[in-house]
């Protein structure tokens, strides 16, 4: 159970993690010493204040017997909690056992019992709870045996997913071709493995149980007089609710807290250990860069010098964007290129602050009109980013809340960054979809996402971008999954929002082509750095680097050979976490040497708007194409 301490020592340092566990920790403790301290006082009869009311000497009233509730809910505590756990172990442990069981059982019988435990889950736990309850019979034995048998379809399931997910990894393989029996691989090597997740399902169940076993009580299955538990309280209260209503509220309240406690803790714990892979988070990864040494960021809306986005894995951290350097300035349109996994998409999440942790961005400098991104908190920044910073994502149907109508998700923005009323932030919000020529734009506000097309969506997304006054459009693939019809609109509108605004634009895309016809200057990534910074002017008759050119082989023109294989890259990219020595591309690259295999090269300067990170750079034609008979003409 050593991961699900680990998980709980995650979960305290999150508020509600630290909330929840100072409850347990009281909850406990008022079970351990209550009965101690006032189980005299709980017990005492006083025939002179029979079923009073909540008062300074009886903070929740008098029973029948005048015996102080407060005090009895307090000694209560005991057994409530006490019995909640037994039927959560109790639970827990059939639930393993069960699911478990087709691991070490021939497949008929393993069979048999996932079908049965398939069946048992099909059942609310309320409804089985009921079931076992009449057949083991009234009492708090009964009531422990019914609740946990209730609990352990759901932890079989559980368990029986985890199993299956571990049963396939090496080091099992490994057991079982050493001659390891089917019972010491499970208890030696599958279930250490599942233990976080099944302690942490365990902590959130007990909420669930506790209140489940308070219900039984109140309806005089479970626990029975003399004893006393919070369902019995709250059920012998429930009759004079309306009279002294503190006799069914204070039990109520101790059911619900501790339920909360519960559930609060094992969800924050779950929380903890989804951020968390078992990784040295003080091994943070290296902020200085060893391959790109040129090109030092200058003055601009935005200047990036040696940025990396880091994840933690298995094995430490992982970088897939290492080291970039660029600067953007007012009215440049400069595009990123690359397969997927080069590190396009992480860079413009890093530049907008959208990386969420565990992830970890670092750079020795990444500012945006002159305000250092890293070193601001979320609050300060907003203002600036919220209106000088516009993202138009790949997907709009997923950026756009499907719930709510486009016109008040754009208003939105001018209502929280501007302080406009709600009319006059409609009002721009029209004035915005007009501006991207989206048609009878007063009437498509009020339309909800799904009633947009592709393209309208895309245009309706820079429109929230327009709800501002950008200095900068970062385009996320903005064409994708469009035809080329709207493609050519949605290039057009950037475009023109280039040359009214004044607004950097940085595009990322996987089309070589339209970078080609839209850019100034294409940055060319690859295994999560740049490896070529060119003007767009001298894509296809400069570019030297061996991935920029196999890029632009790779695109067919009207002179090629419709009988001929299409021309393709070999291999692929490396893992973020595997990346081979010396350049990243030398697996790929018909020209790579030992030199290429065991250095890799840094990005240098070559001359005026020109950096390259290759030992052996190419000859300055691609093919012998220039630039009109591969994109078919020039960009309008």
């Amino acid at each position: 159970m050593r991961a699900g301490g680990s998980g709980a020592l995650a979960a305290l340092r999150t508020p509600v993690g630290a909330t929840s566990a100072a409850l347990l920790v009281l909850l406990v403790a008022t079970a351990v010493f209550a009965p101690m301290l006032w189980a005299e006082r709980a017990a005492a009869v006083d025939t002179n204040a029979l079923q009073e009311g909540a008062s300074a000497s009886h903070l929740f009233g008098t029973d029948t017997l005048g015996r102080d509730i407060f005090h009895r809910v307090l000694v209560a505590t005991r057994l409530s909690l006490g019995l909640a756990v037994l039927a959560t172990l109790l639970g827990v442990l059939t639930g393993v056992i069960l699911g478990a069981a087709p691991t070490v059982l021939p497949p008929w019988a393993g069979r048999l019992v996932t079908s049965a435990v398939n069946i048992a889950v099909a059942f609310p736990g309320l409804l089985l709870a009921l079931f076992f309850a009449v057949i083991f019979g009234i009492g708090t034995v009964g009531a422990v045996l019914a609740i946990g048998f209730a609990v352990a379809p759901g932890f079989a399931r559980l368990t029986h997913t985890l199993t299956a997910s571990v049963s396939g990894r090496g080091y099992i393989a490994a057991a079982r071709v050493s001659g390891v029996g089917r019972l010491r691989i499970l208890v030696r090597h599958v279930l250490p493995n599942i233990a976080e997740p099944l302690v942490i399902n365990a902590t959130i169940a007990a909420g669930s149980v506790l209140t489940a076993f308070a219900g039984l009580s109140f309806l005089g299955i479970g626990v029975q007089a003399p004893a006393y538990d919070w369902g019995r309280l709250l059920g012998e209260g429930l009759n004079r609710i309306y009279l002294s209503p503190w006799s069914a509220l204070g039990p109520a309240l101790a059911v619900i807290i501790a339920g909360l406690a519960f559930n609060l803790f094992g969800e924050a714990a779950a929380a903890a250990a989804g951020g968390r892979e078992r990784v040295d988070h003080k091994a943070v990864p290296p902020e200085k860069s060893t391959v790109d040494s040129g090109g030092q960021a200058s003055d601009g809306v935005l200047a990036v010098d040696n940025l990396r986005v880091s994840f933690p894995g298995p094995a430490g951290w992982v970088t897939p964007v290492r080291g970039l350097r660029f600067t953007v300035h007012s009215g440049e349109m400069i595009g990123v290129v690359g397969e997927s996994g080069s590190g396009k998409s992480l860079t413009a999440l890093a530049v907008s602050r959208l990386i969420e942790s565990p992830g970890l961005v670092t750079a020795d400098r990444l500012d945006f009109r002159g305000t250092p991104l890293l070193t601001r908190s979320e609050r300060e920044l907003r203002p600036l980013l919220g209106t000088s910073l516009a993202m138009v994502f790949q997907d709009p149907m997923t950026s756009f809340n499907p719930t709510q109508r486009i016109g008040r998700q754009l208003a939105e923005v001018a209502e929280v960054h501007h302080g406009q009323s709600r009319r006059a932030a409609l009002e721009l919000a029209v004035d915005r979809l007009e501006s991207v020529r989206i048609p009878d734009a007063a009437k498509r506000a009020r339309q909800y996402p799904h009633e947009f097309s592709g393209g309208m969506r895309q245009r309706a997304m820079i429109a929230m971008g327009l709800m501002g006054e950008p200095a900068l459009v970062i385009a996320d693939e903005p064409t994708t999954a469009l035809d080329v019809t709207v493609q050519r609109e949605v290039l057009r509108l950037l475009a023109r929002i280039r040359a009214e605004h004044d607004a950097a634009i940085l595009l990322i895309s996987h089309d070589i082509t339209v970078v080609a016809q839209t850019c100034d200057r294409v940055l060319v990534m690859y295994a999560g750095r740049i490896v070529e910074d060119l003007p767009a002017a001298e894509l296809f008759t400069a570019a030297r680097h061996p991935y920029t050119r196999a890029l632009l082989a790779a695109v067919p023109d009207l002179d090629t050979d419709r009988d001929a294989p299409l021309a393709v890259i070999p291999g692929r990219p490396p893992e973020p976490g595997d990346l081979p020595p010396g350049c990243p591309f030398a697996q790929r690259c018909a020209g790579a040497d030992e030199q290429c295999r065991t250095e890799e090269p840094a990005l240098v300067q070559l001359g005026t708007g020109n950096r390259l990170a290759c030992w052996h750079p190419g000859e300055s034609e691609v093919d012998g194409r220039a630039l009109e008979n591969v994109t078919g003409g020039g960009a309008e």
